[in-house]
């Protein structure tokens, strides 16, 4: 996949794509339905995703707490896995925000991009104070020859799935139904960096990775996997303050099991496979160690019995 961050003088190859328009935080089943209609209305024709980085809500309200699903080489990776070709990672900057709708459909769309064809939801806003919305699409796309498929929201017993809906089941403490929305587990990708080294003095070395822009999930232990050198690993993990060592920051540690390669530095997605049990505070490191085993344990148990391979 092409990863493109300029609509403007675009070469050949990056132009006349059918095009699936949106953010695509956690790129879920509904974003799939998207981009499969994108594809469907032109198979002969580059498969494509227009989005924003950083995200627009991140932009206009810097000062809420961080909500992302995907982070920009998370989504990046799910949409590859998905068939798309040509990724436009658009920067949304404030000359960017004051892009008029007119202008996003004219510029960016038709002369940038020569769209082939647009799909997106039947909700998606663009434009300078989100002045366009998919009946000014349709029209504007019309006149300029380009095709649109709006797709209706992709609904369970629940209603429509969202993004805001998995963000609310991953900060409750439910990463399988969180999984079922999105179509794969929920990951948290990041680098590994070096952490107080605590974990490997009492046997359980982990792997530390800042949240940073990340939603938050429910603080506590859960059952996780990762492909770690391109083997299947299984682990446990803490997301949360670490408080019996009086953490301050909330993070993701990651002891795997039956691994011991050296991972600092490297990227990794850590899979969020099973809630274990909420974060606390023990009186002891020993009754920490005691603990990590146990949950060790727990983890290992949990994720012999997902059906099928624990991907």
């Amino acid at each position: 996949m092409k990863i493109y961050t300029d609509w403007r003088a675009l070469p050949a190859a990056a132009r006349g794509a059918s095009v699936a328009l949106g953010n695509f935080d956690g790129v879920h089943k509904g974003h799939a339905a998207v981009l499969r209609a994108a594809h469907a209305a032109r198979p002969d024709a580059p498969r494509a995703v227009l989005t924003f980085e950083p995200h627009p809500r991140e932009f206009f309200r810097p000062q809420d707490p961080p909500f992302r699903l995907t982070l920009a080489a998370e989504r990046a990776a799910i949409l590859e896995s998905l068939g798309v070709d040509i990724l436009y990672q658009i920067p949304f900057d404030a000359a960017f925000a004051h892009l008029t709708a007119e202008a996003f459909v004219q510029e960016v769309l038709f002369q940038g991009a020569g769209a082939a064809h647009l799909s997106c939801g039947a909700d998606f806003a663009f434009g300078h104070r989100r002045g366009g919305d998919v009946a000014f699409l349709a029209a504007r796309a019309e006149t300029l020859g380009m095709g649109l498929s709006v797709v209706p929201a992709v609904t369970d017993a629940e209603g429509p799935i969202s993004s805001t809906r998995i963000r609310r089941l991953l900060q409750e403490g439910y990463p399988e139904r969180a999984a079922d929305l999105l179509g794969r587990p929920h990951s948290i990708r990041g680098v590994v960096e070096h952490g107080d080294a605590r974990g490997r003095t009492i046997g359980f070395p982990t792997a530390n990775i800042r949240l940073g822009r990340h939603l938050e999930p429910q603080r506590g232990v859960y059952a996780v996997t990762a492909h770690l050198g391109g083997a299947l690993v299984k682990g446990v993990a803490n997301i949360g303050l670490r408080p019996t060592v009086g953490g301050t920051e909330s993070r993701l540690e990651v002891h795997f099991l039956d691994f011991a390669g050296d991972l600092y530095g490297q990227e990794i997605a850590v899979r969020l496979r099973h809630f274990l049990r909420e974060e606390q505070k023990f009186p002891s490191f020993e009754a920490l160690k005691a603990q990590i085993a146990r949950d060790a344990a727990a983890a290992r148990h949990a994720l012999d019995a997902l059906p099928g391979p624990a991907a």
